[in-house]
This record gives structure tokens, C-alpha cells and sequence, in this order.
């Protein structure tokens, strides 16, 4: 079987026109690719959650941003910065809680006003080359993550994880699934539950969907069933993403993983947020500090039913992250290696 971490989802067209991306709100049930072809329109992708995943958010960023000034076709290096920083602002605005967006875009213009291009089409150039080398090394962390959390695995180990980090959240592997992937490559049998994830459902739709695919023993189990899987000792590992890390180690992810985190934490089961190091945020001191993203109340009452399953003008209460503290997380796996206590977020 191959494994699904081998397709590509997000690429530049050969014609280096568009961005071609996996539709990912039609997941499980349909693979389709859509092609955007400027600056709103990934910004509309993002925001819709098509491309999510805070490393692929970056990426696709970094994408969408060298397609919007190569249509933009700016006449002059002046030209050339007020259509950058019109493009830039649309896709930063597009999300915010994930930091790997607006440090691919902080990245991408300091890397332009720093280098010695002198002309509208060096300048584009550079722009291309700068999102694909995000891109690569997006894949490479990912891969030395894997490499570096495969070794937590151990045969027979029930492995927990919650929203999706896997593959279709990155360039490639992913972030939380990395380790599961890589162990699997090793040949260890090992069981993955994978929390459904609601309101917005990655767990069932993406994560199920992704690991089916690659050929691993994954179950798929309701948000509110993981402890009881703690309580009769099926879980022995903890694995999840992030979105932003603070300065002090307080952690941004999917809603829910808070849940998780506590019921793990009470079980004695130790709890690893993976994620490369540009998602770490030295300037967000903590997570009281970070700025929690609140969605449609049409995704909780509606969104994926038949019928709506909630009463007319109900309030709904929907934040797509939670903020789990520190004290909760037993380390951090990035491309640097594992992190425990002090040395955590260094």
C-alpha cells in the first residue's frame, strides 16, 4: 500500500501560474484538487479550511503570495512592494491564531528587502524560490521529528491523537503523525485512536482517513470517549500537534486537546505536542496571550447534518483552539529533538 504521505497536496501548476491544492472539506468521501490563482482566493482557501494545518498554512501562504505578485505583474520595484504588502496583509489576515502564517510571510519579505534583486523579475524569482524552500523545509522537520518520536513508540501501545497532524496538515509526514508514521515504517504494531475532533471533524475526516490509507491500525472514538480508554489502560501515549507555542511552553491546538491533556495528565500518561520550531512564538509570553480564533456557530449546529440538529437562535459557543498550559505537556518533538522541563521552548 503506499503510504498517503507520498502525495503531493499542495504545489505550484507547472506553468507556475496557480497553486493547485487538495480540497480538504470534501475529505473522506472526494479527492479533488482546486487551483487558485492569487492572493484572495488563498485566503479564501484558508479561512474555508481547504488548506489547514498551521505548517501547510505557511506553506500555501508563501504559495499563494508568489502567485498573487506573478498575476499582479507589478511594472516597477516600488509597484512590486505596495502589491506585496497588499497580498501579504489579505492572506495574514486570513487566520489568526496559527504563527506559521505570518512567519512564512515575515520570513518571505525580510529574506526580499535583505537580498540584492534589483529588478520586478528577480524579485518574483526569489519569490517562488523562497516558498518552495520553506516547503522543503517543512519536510525535512517534519521527517526528523518522526525520527525523533518514533523511538516513544513502543510494540502494543495504544498511541492517542486528537484534530489532525498528519500529512495533510504539512508538506509531508506531518507533525503528531510523523512518529506514527515513521515507527510504522520500522515494522512496530502499535494501535492509533484517533478523537473524531469536533465541531469541524479532522480526526473522522482527515486523520482516520490518512492513516487508513497508509495501512495503520487506527480507531476512530468520539472526543468524549478518550478517558475512559485512559481509564482502562489502552492508552499509553499521547501524540498532538500545535498551532502556537508561547514563550513559556503553553500550547495552542485544536479544541479539545485541553480535554485531553488533562484526562492524560490524570492517568499518568505522558502527553508530547510535536510541531517544527516556527511554531513557536518568542514574542506570545503565554498563552493568555495568544488570540483564539472563533468560528461559524453554523459548523456546531449544522454544518454536517441532514437536518440542523440544534434549536433556531441557539447560542453557540465555537473557538477553533484551546490553550493547554505547560505544566500539562511532557515534552515538545521538533526538528531539534525532545524537550522536556526548562529547556522546552529554547
Amino acid at each position: 500500500m503506499t503510504p498517503y504521505y507520498d502525495i503531493d497536496i499542495c504545489h505550484f501548476t507547472a506553468d507556475m501560474r496557480h497553486v493547485e491544492l487538495l480540497d480538504q472539506t470534501l475529505l473522506p468521501t472526494e479527492e479533488r484538487y482546486i487551483r487558485v490563482s492569487n492572493a484572495e482566493e488563498m485566503a479564501e482557501s484558508i479561512s474555508k479550511l481547504q488548506v489547514r494545518g498551521a505548517p501547510l498554512i505557511g506553506i500555501a501562504a508563501a504559495m499563494g503570495l508568489a502567485i498573487d505578485l506573478r498575476q499582479s505583474a507589478p511594472q516597477n520595484i516600488d509597484d512590486f512592494w505596495t502589491c506585496f504588502t497588499h497580498a501579504r496583509k489579505i492572506l495574514a489576515d486570513s487566520r489568526p491564531t496559527a504563527v506559521n502564517l505570518v512567519w512564512a510571510l515575515s520570513r518571505i519579505e525580510q529574506n526580499l528587502r535583505a537580498s540584492k534583486c534589483s529588478s520586478v523579475a528577480e524579485m518574483i524569482e526569489a519569490l517562488f524560490a523562497e516558498a518552495n524552500l520553506i516547503k522543503a523545509e517543512d519536510v525535512e522537520s517534519c521527517g526528523k521529528i518522526g525520527t525523533y518520536g518514533k523511538d516513544l513508540i513502543k510494540d502494543g501501545m495504544g498511541v492517542l491523537t486528537h484534530c489532525n497532524a498528519g500529512h495533510l496538515a504539512t508538506g509531508r509526514y506531518g507533525t503528531a503523525l510523523s512518529p506514527i508514521y515513521f515507527a510504522h515504517k520500522e515494522g512496530k504494531q502499535f494501535h492509533v485512536y484517533a478523537d473524531e475532533t469536533r465541531p469541524l471533524l479532522q480526526g473522522a475526516r482527515l486523520t482516520a482517513f490518512e492513516l487508513q490509507r497508509s495501512g495503520i491500525d487506527v480507531m476512530l472514538l468520539c472526543d468524549n470517549m478518550a478517558a475512559s480508554l485512559m481509564a482502562q489502560g489502552k492508552i499509553q501515549l499521547v501524540l498532538v500537534g500545535c498551532d502556537r507555542v508561547a514563550a513559556n511552553g503553553d500550547t495552542a491546538n485544536k479544541i479539545g486537546t485541553l480535554s485531553v491533556a488533562l484526562a492524560a495528565h490524570h492517568y499518568g500518561i505522558p502527553f508530547y505536542v510535536c510541531g517544527p520550531m516556527s511554531t513557536f512564538d518568542r514574542h506570545c509570553l503565554t498563552g493568555e496571550d495568544i488570540i483564539i480564533e472563533q468560528r461559524a456557530p453554523s459548523e456546531v449546529t449544522e454544518m454536517w447534518y441532514a437536518s440542523r440538529m440544534a434549536p433556531q437562535g441557539c447560542k453557540v459557543y465555537n473557538p477553533a483552539f484551546d490553550v493547554t498550559p505547560h505544566n500539562l505537556i511532557t515534552g515538545y518533538i521538533t526538528e531539534k529533538g525532545i524537550r522536556y522541563g526548562n529547556d522546552k521552548t529554547k
